[in-house]
């Protein structure tokens, strides 16, 4: 053999694997052979090897052939299985849904509107298709949404707002007239149907006396006549003589008046007597004619009231409108039908006059009522902005009330009014005609029991206690509940429902003593009052007119107690000299300071418990006690101090 045989035979030749490497080689040999000459299994069977579990459901039997038995029984395609299958129910058709269209009297009705009012007429078609859609059930349709394609740059992912969003397509704006209404429900121009009540004007005859008016001598409108009638009413009260023959001729009027004078009245009765004399052939709806703003929803809710009383004939409707209470009843009041008058406090007209709700643009009398207080709240500002949304004040009403005309309240009269007729009612004439004051002399420990005895010696009908702050009315209720005198308290931080509810008890009798500070104290009108305490003192003279004014309204008469300490005596001459007349002062009798009667010990106050114990980790006094044993010291009442130790 040549030698490049002999290197040919050596590097071409490889080495046969011996041992393990062998037998595993010859195995997966005759696998690949046994496969390539395996047949392939029948359907209806599976193949088992050895050491494999059988599988349920699986092989002779299995789930495999119960499927193939199956479709021999059901035959072929098309034709109908054997099993007892029940048809399936026909479908109900889709139920028809006319298209969105106006009525007839609703087209005639937006014909009467100005073209000014283009925003609030979408606004209208808006809210009137929502109210279209609601009724039958039909969800708004919304367009798929697209899917945002991103830049490819796989730098970052592509963000929410990237690219430009296109707006959704939305169905073409029906043609409407230029006058169409800002606001129209279903029975947003219908007026309010009143009883037809026969009546004689002959049936209501009043004697004329000196020094009165009656309310025949102002020439009122019959249907308002009806009303006066109703409430009981004969002769007008001294600020309503001065005030109804200026305001029923449309002049502007700034009226120094307390609260009960019928100062209300007087409003209201020119605003109704205007309405009726001077109908409107087409009136915008959510469109009043006469606006009264008052600074506090208690005010708010008595002139609301007394309006309805006076309009029981007349079919004029009334919109309080105030916080605190629900949005969206409130809008649906305004919607439901024509609006003569709105009363409503600053903050919340604004509201519904920002979104379109309510306009005051046509307003003709506009009444502020409480100007004073409106300064003290810092409600003037927003007050401006109302004005100034209203028409020019040549071309509108205007009538304001105050308790006090100071030189700022003036200068606002000055800017919203036309030749303001000025009228004073001083204050001596409300309190000392239908009002008797007494001051008492006493000591700050002495109030409670004077205020206990005059309560039960007296007892009267219903009794309004006032306080300068919210904590010291807190602790006078909780005294009083002691002392088994069921009272209710009104603050500031009353929730409105339950100053509703507890105002309402107090009318009806069921709670007798009520405790208020001043600011919840406002616009309490409650008839039959016969006393008023003020077991603090007010700082502000002008809030003492206002709590005295609480009784001796509309000409009936009252009780004012006050009761003056050692630190607040000194605001006794700011109030004599509001009034203008001198305070008599006493001191009360031994009867009055009569000892109080036992009462149960006060409900302790729960504490907060001490964390991280005391300084120096000194456990707390008592030492240690069983369960069950009362410590030294933990009884009820009042606290007993213990006995000094003898002196060494």
């Amino acid at each position: 053999m040549s030698l490049l045989k002999k290197i040919a035979s050596v590097f071409g030749k490889k080495d046969e694997p011996t041992g393990n490497k062998a037998k595993k080689q010859q195995e997966t040999s005759s696998s690949t052979t046994d496969k390539k000459n395996k047949k392939q299994p029948e359907p209806g069977t599976v193949e088992w090897r050895p050491g494999q579990k059988p599988v349920k459901g699986k092989g002779e039997g299995g789930q495999r052939k119960k499927t193939q038995r199956k479709r021999k029984e059901q035959g072929p395609k098309g034709e109908q299985p054997q099993g007892e299958k029940k048809p399936r129910p026909p479908r109900t058709p889709k139920k028809e849904i006319p298209p969105f269209e106006l009525s007839a009297e609703e087209q005639e009705r937006m014909k009467d509107f100005r073209p000014e009012e283009e925003d609030r007429r979408i606004a209208y078609e808006k809210r009137l298709r929502q109210r279209w859609n609601e009724k039958h059930g039909i969800k708004p349709e919304r367009p798929p949404r697209k899917k945002r394609e991103s830049r490819g740059d796989g730098d970052r992912k592509p963000g929410r707002n990237e690219g430009e969003r296109k707006p959704r397509d939305r169905k073409p704006k029906r043609e409407r007239p230029a006058d169409a209404p800002y606001a129209v429900t279903a029975g947003a121009t219908e007026r309010r149907k009143v009883e037809d009540v026969p009546w004689d004007p002959e049936t209501f005859k009043v004697e004329p006396a000196e020094g009165k008016i009656r309310f025949h001598d102002l020439d009122l409108h019959p249907k308002l006549m009806q009303s006066i009638h109703a409430l009981g009413w004969k002769y007008a009260t001294p600020i309503q003589g001065e005030i109804l023959p200026g305001t029923l001729k449309g002049r502007d009027m700034a009226g120094r008046a307390q609260t009960g004078t019928g100062k209300t009245a007087a409003f209201l009765i020119s605003i109704i007597n205007h309405c009726l004399n001077n109908p409107l052939e087409k009136h915008s709806p959510a469109s009043p004619r006469a606006l009264i703003i008052a600074p506090t929803r208690e005010l708010a809710m008595q002139i609301g009231e007394d309006s309805v009383g006076l309009n029981k004939f007349t079919g004029l409707r009334t919109v309080v409108l105030y916080g605190g209470m629900d949005y969206n009843k409130q809008q649906r009041e305004l919607e439901d039908g024509l609006v003569d008058i709105v009363v409503a406090t600053p903050g919340r007209l604004l509201d519904f006059e920002n979104k379109k709700v309510v306009n005051i643009r046509h307003t003709e009398i506009m009444v502020i009522d409480e100007a004073d207080r409106m300064l003290d709240m810092g409600f003037i500002p927003d007050v401006r902005r109302i004005i100034y949304k209203t028409p020019p004040k040549e071309k509108r009403q205007t009538v304001l009330f105050s308790a006090t005309l100071s030189d700022d309240v003036m200068k606002l009269a000055a800017a919203w009014m036309v030749d303001p007729e000025r009228i004073d009612i001083e204050p001596e004439q409300v309190a000392v005609d239908s009002v008797e004051q007494k001051v008492y002399i006493v000591t700050d420990d002495q109030k409670f029991t004077l205020l206990y005895n005059i309560i039960k010696n007296d007892d009267p009908d219903r009794i309004i206690i006032f306080t300068n702050r919210r904590d010291q009315a807190e602790r006078l209720s909780e005294d009083l509940d002691r002392y088994s005198i069921k009272c209710e308290m009104l603050s500031g931080a009353v929730t409105q429902k339950k100053r509703m509810r507890i105002l309402e008890d107090f009318k009806a009798g069921k709670v007798k003593v009520l405790v208020a500070t001043d600011v919840a104290g406002r616009g309490i009108h409650v008839d039959g009052l016969s006393h008023v305490v003020n077991f603090n003192i007010p700082e502000n003279p002008d809030d003492y007119v206002h709590r005295i004014g609480r009784t001796g309204r509309a000409g009936s008469t009252g009780q004012s107690i006050t009761f003056a300490c050692e630190m607040e005596s000194f605001e006794l001459p700011k109030i004599e000299e509001l009034l203008g007349m001198e305070l008599k002062c006493r001191m009360p009798t031994d009867e009055l300071l009569a000892e109080l009667p036992p009462a149960p010990p006060r409900k302790p106050r729960a504490r907060r418990p001490q964390q991280g114990g005391q300084r120096g980790g000194r456990r707390p006094q008592g030492g240690h006690h069983k369960p069950g044993q009362k410590r030294s010291g933990s009884g009820t009442g009042h606290r007993v101090p213990r006995d000094k130790p003898e002196s060494r």
